[in-house]
């Protein structure tokens, strides 16, 4: 079993899941950060995907981290969790930024 290519796919799934909440059985703020955390949870969960595809295990991991961590912090607010929650958001951030600075290192690489 791939359980990175599952994991990706469930990640996918989950996004799709909080955006749609987001439009439409949230508002406010908490609508806000539900929009804004799937939307970066489903690029990234294709981002694994793909580098899944080109064998860069690496950056694929870093997505699939970074996602969860960008996103899940911004669900979490938006379902009432602390505000110092969002203090956490930018470390999911920079992971995704690792994951496409790695997969732009191997294309430089060859």
């Amino acid at each position: 079993m791939n359980w990175l290519m599952m994991l990706g796919a469930l990640s996918g799934a989950l996004a799709v899941g909080a955006g749609a909440f987001g439009a439409h059985g949230a508002s406010g703020q908490a609508a806000e950060w539900l929009r804004t955390g799937g939307q970066y949870q489903l690029i990234h969960a294709v981002a694994v995907l793909v580098a899944l595809r080109l064998e860069a295990r690496g950056p694929a991991w870093l997505f699939l981290a970074g996602g969860a961590l960008f996103a899940g912090t911004l669900y979490l607010m938006a379902l009432g969790a602390p505000r110092w929650f969002g203090a956490i958001t930018p470390i999911g951030g920079t992971l995704l930024i690792g994951g496409w600075l790695w997969l732009a290192w191997l294309a430089a690489r060859g």
